[in-house]
């Protein structure tokens, strides 16, 4: 290691390298979904039944209005529960 790098700012550099060679992947799992608005409904509503919020910290992360009455919504889960 160069005397440059164990500066405070060389070693920023040098991690900021590092994150860029090698993306993490999110811990979240995403789903996403175009459906008319009352299976967007039906869906939405199993999928909090089967990954239960307080377990798999559940939510709807974004949703949005499309023509013909139909909704696109992703959900976003942890992969597991404790």
């Amino acid at each position: 290691m160069s005397g440059q790098q164990k500066t405070p700012a060389g070693i920023a550099r040098r991690l900021a390298k590092r994150g860029q060679k090698e993306p993490r992947e999110s811990a979240w799992r995403r789903e996403t979904y175009t459906l008319p608005r009352s299976a967007a409904r039906d869906k939405a509503r199993d999928y909090f039944l089967k990954f239960p919020k307080a377990a798999y910290m559940t939510e709807i992360e974004s949703w949005r209005e499309l023509p013909d009455d139909c909704i696109e919504f992703t959900i976003r889960r942890l992969p597991s529960a404790d």
